[in-house]
This record gives C-alpha cells, sequence and structure tokens, in this order.
C-alpha cells in the first residue's frame, strides 16, 4: 500500500514565488566591524544585507534595481530603501541613522524587509527642518547631489544630506506619481516648502507724516541773488555812437523765479506739464522808438573839409 500526500492544496503563485521577505536584526552603521570607513552609508538612502540576502534574491524572479520595503511592527512605521553591499553578518542588516529614527527602531531592533517594485518618480517637495538651509547658496542642486545616493523616497520620511560637514534634514512632503517613488535614472522636479520654524522678515512700513500743505511764499526768493542773467547787458557800437536808449534791467518779479523752487504739489506717478501761457507784455518803450524814427533824418558828414573862398 502506498501513501502519497501533498502540503499544499494548490501550487504556489507566481507573484508570491518572486517576493523576498524575512526579518533582521538592524544595526547603525558605525555599529559595522571592519577597517574601512562606511560613513558614506550614512549620506544615502541604502543598506548592508547579509550575503545570504543575495543568494536568495538570485534565486528569485525580482525587478532590478532592487528596492525594499523595510516595517517595524511594532510602531507600524514603514519606509523604503535600495541595498548598497551585501557584507553583513547573517541575520543582521545596517542601517543610516535617519532611517532608524523614522522607523523608531533601537539598536538590535526588529525589522521586516520585503522586495518592492516602485514606481519612477516625476516630482517630489522637500521641507527643510531647519531655517539653517536657507544659508546654502545653491539648495537645490545641493540637494539634487545628495539625493544620487538614494534610492527611493517616501512621503513622510525625514532623510538627512551631509554638506561641509553639517548635517540637514528634510521631510518629504509629497512625491509623484506614488507615496512612493524610485529615483533610479529618473527626471523628477524638486520643489521646496517653508523651512520648519521660519518666519518671513517684516517689512518696515513707512510712516508718512503728512504735513498740512501750505502755500508757497515766494517773496523771500526776490531778495536773493540769482547770479547770471543773460541778455541784460547794454550795447556797443562801432563806430562809439549811443542811439535810443540803453535797455536796462527790469526788476524780478517773485512769480518768475523758477530756479530751486519746488514743486509742493508734486504726487508720485503724476506727471504735470507747465505751459507758458502768460500773455507777452508790451514793450512801449520799442513802440515810441519806431515811431519817432523817421528815415533818411540824418545829417551827411563829409571826409573832407572845404574851405571858403577869399
Amino acid at each position: 500500500m502506498c501513501f502519497s500526500f501533498n502540503m499544499f492544496d494548490h501550487p504556489l503563485p507566481r507573484a508570491f514565488q518572486s517576493r523576498f521577505s524575512t526579518q533582521y536584526r538592524c544595526y547603525s552603521v558605525s555599529m559595522l566591524a571592519g577597517p574601512n570607513d562606511r560613513s558614506d552609508v550614512e549620506k544615502g538612502g541604502k543598506i548592508i544585507m547579509p550575503p545570504s540576502a543575495l543568494d536568495q534574491l538570485s534565486r528569485l524572479n525580482i525587478t532590478y534595481p532592487m528596492l525594499f520595503k523595510l516595517t517595524n511592527k511594532n510602531s507600524d512605521r514603514m519606509t523604503h530603501c535600495g541595498v548598497l553591499e551585501f557584507v553583513a553578518d547573517e541575520g543582521i542588516c545596517y542601517l543610516p541613522h535617519w532611517m532608524m529614527q523614522n522607523l523608531l527602531l533601537e539598536e538590535g531592533g526588529l525589522v521586516q524587509v520585503e522586495s518592492v517594485n516602485l514606481m519612477v518618480a516625476t516630482y517630489s517637495k522637500f521641507q527643510p527642518q531647519s531655517p539653517d538651509f536657507l544659508d546654502i547658496t545653491n539648495p537645490k542642486a545641493v540637494l539634487e547631489n545628495a539625493l544620487r545616493n538614494f534610492a527611493c523616497l517616501t512621503t513622510g520620511d525625514v532623510i538627512a544630506i551631509n554638506y561641509n560637514e553639517k548635517i540637514y534634514e528634510l521631510r518629504v512632503m509629497e512625491t509623484k506619481p506614488d507615496k512612493a517613488v524610485s529615483i533610479i535614472e529618473c527626471d523628477m522636479n524638486v520643489d521646496f516648502d517653508a523651512p520648519l520654524g521660519y518666519k518671513e522678515p517684516e517689512r518696515k512700513q513707512q510712516q508718512h507724516e503728512e504735513s498740512p500743505e501750505e502755500e508757497a511764499d515766494h517773496s523771500s526768493y526776490a531778495d536773493m541773488d540769482v547770479g547770471f542773467r543773460a541778455f541784460t547787458g547794454s550795447g556797443n557800437r562801432l563806430d562809439g555812437k549811443k542811439k535810443g536808449i540803453e535797455p536796462s534791467p527790469a526788476p524780478l518779479d517773485p512769480s518768475d523765479i523758477k530756479r530751486g523752487i519746488p514743486n509742493y504739489e508734486f504726487k508720485i506717478g503724476k506727471i504735470t506739464f507747465i505751459r507758458n501761457s502768460r500773455p507777452q507784455p508790451k514793450k512801449l518803450e520799442d513802440e515810441d522808438a519806431v515811431s519817432r524814427f523817421i528815415a533818411f533824418s540824418g545829417e551827411g558828414q563829409s571826409l573832407r573839409k572845404k574851405g571858403r573862398k577869399p
């Protein structure tokens, strides 16, 4: 008599067979033993896994690049990451410190690691967690350069970037087209929100103390020295004769003085065109001289003197 049995009533679906899922005890990168300095792991969003994970992943039908979902089941916190190397001890994985803070994990805590497929990012928005981020000359270029060490982004995470030996934290406010996206070989638009705790500088309102308009008193300008006045002198003839009345400068009228008098009715944005519409004064003296002039009424002169005949 022969007995045969099958542990599973139905064969495992292919989607389940191609999924990597296991638990590791996680530690920060500073706990990684070895002579080499692995501070580069802290500057990005990738983890270090044991060699057995690579052996298992190579047997599964997974897509590349390898992306993983990290979950802390005790706090229901999750994030996404890539993998940098497979050199950790068995049963252990090493995470950047900022990633452990997002997952609320302590040294030696358990984390669930699952392989996932993420959509390629098209847009992301960040909020600096300190106004000091504004001191960077070109923050967008600095962020884009730092994101080269990341494999994916998750909405709600607080990532950390290192610039000029200083750590800057930024919260991922929004990602498109999904809440978790891949940023490997993508064309992504980056935007910034106002930094946490940032206050716009208050603009000092200019207080214009408007005094009542006073009529300008131009009489005081009549006594001042106006200096040079054009065409106010008298003319001289080459033959030494003087004809007509010598012109004398007319006294200045206070209303005629234009230089140095401000326009008290000036308003910003208003242009005033002033045209001289005053009637010209009649020159009575010139008219009298013209009326007295009689053509060819002068006396002739002879260069040769005529002597009297005896």
